[in-house]
């Protein structure tokens, strides 16, 4: 039986401190005490139930991550202020001078560029490797190594990771397993399918407005009491720390993304068709020419499809460029990063969301300058959509 990720959010029931239908706000930086001793206690992490200062937790924060834990399947989670803040932290509470770590070559250029330039400062060593690859995988496995990641659906070339081979892989290795779902909340369990834990970037389809940042680490109790350690903790030391306003924002945008994403999937879906039909090299793991649609098929929670993303390969980044900016003169979107939002996003991600990737990566990896990946909107007449976008291929010569 699949997991049902969107019932165990709707399964969660808040009440204001004045019997409002959303839980009261915490606009408070401090909290106070009424006894020193509970303070003590608190320093020491052993007072439940109460809050010490904003940086460390906050009535709105555990709200927020009470509930993405429940999708998650995980025992609790920790919020911060961007999904890099929640990445960056999660991967130094998990490694120490010395340790290595096995990646995906396909990961958001944000998590790329850490890896490889910044936490070698720290003497902590990354191998990147073809994660549809678990032979590749294995064989880069060092004695020094301590986490294996990976992207459920990788940034921006989708390729998907059979998540429970990883996990057995890692398992095997003693390895902590880390999975960024971003770009399949819902439709993709990766805790189920036995990662140890699961990062997001709130920012895109969970918040689905673009209207701010943020970000997650779900995990055991243990993992995030660690993590959020006045002593030893990422997450409270570096201080990437979700303000409440904005905690208490995506709370209430959570409610709608079961809905979203079967929107965002089913646009998706008949747009891959479409392009594929009409010729153009066409990647969306909904289709049964991607390499790995029947593992996606095999993980997904078949309610909420394929995910939002496609991607398109016009050929040229001059092309690319060309069908973006008519795009965006036509109404049908925005030539932007990110993802998840009500209007379709496109972008050329060698030149943007990648382009912390060398070249010479790109090539090896298959991302070529030609490459459009879109981020599918909310459209009610996606046919409508369709004929508009082939018309403005058509204008710029990608189609006749």
């Amino acid at each position: 039986m699949k997991y049902k990720p969107a019932d165990k959010i709707q399964d969660l029931q808040y009440f204001g401190e004045y019997g409002g239908v959303n839980p009261s706000i915490s606009d408070s930086s401090t909290y106070t005490f009424l006894s020193a001793k509970t303070m003590f206690d608190t320093f020491e992490g052993n007072a439940e139930g109460c809050y010490l200062y904003s940086r460390h937790s906050s009535p709105s924060n555990l709200y927020l991550g009470e509930a993405l834990a429940a999708m998650e399947g995980t025992e609790t989670a920790n919020v911060a202020a961007s999904g890099m803040g929640a990445i960056t932290s999660t991967l130094l509470q998990l490694c120490q001078a010395g340790d290595h770590i096995v990646s995906s070559r396909t990961v958001y250029g944000g998590t790329y560029a850490f890896l490889k330039n910044f936490i070698p400062k720290f003497n902590i060593q990354t191998s990147f490797v073809d994660i549809t690859n678990p032979e590749q995988v294995e064989a880069a496995i060092t004695k020094d190594t301590k986490v294996l990641y990976c992207e459920s659906v990788s940034n921006p070339l989708l390729e998907v990771a059979n998540i429970e081979v990883l996990a057995k892989i890692a398992k095997k290795h003693k390895l902590s397993f880390v999975v960024d779902n971003t770009f399949s909340p819902l439709s993709i369990s990766p805790k189920e399918l036995g990662a140890d834990v699961v990062v997001h970037s709130l920012t895109k389809f969970i918040n689905g407005s673009s209207d701010t940042v943020g970000g997650v680490t779900c995990g055991t109790q243990d993992f995030i009491n660690a993590l959020r350690s006045v002593n030893d903790g990422a997450n409270m030391l570096l201080g990437p720390t979700m303000d409440s306003m904005r905690a208490a924002s995506v709370l209430k945008n959570l409610r709608t993304l079961h809905i979203r994403i079967k929107q965002h999937s089913k646009n998706a879906m008949l747009l891959a068709e479409k392009f594929q039909e009409d010729g153009l090299r066409t990647v969306y793991p909904g289709l049964k020419s991607h390499p790995g649609h029947e593992t996606f098929k095999k993980m997904m929670n078949p309610d909420y499809g394929f995910g939002g993303l496609l991607t398109i390969d016009v050929g040229s980044l001059e092309k690319a460029n060309e069908l973006m900016e008519l795009m965006q003169e036509k109404n049908l979107g925005y030539l932007a990063v990110s993802l998840g939002f009500y209007k379709t996003l496109f972008s050329a991600p060698g030149s943007s969301t990648s382009s912390e990737i060398p070249i010479d990566e790109q090539e090896k990896m298959g991302l070529s300058n030609g490459l459009i990946r879109f981020s599918i909107g909310l459209d009610n007449d996606i046919e409508r959509t369709y004929k508009m976008m082939k018309s403005c291929m058509q204008e710029v010569g990608i189609l006749k």
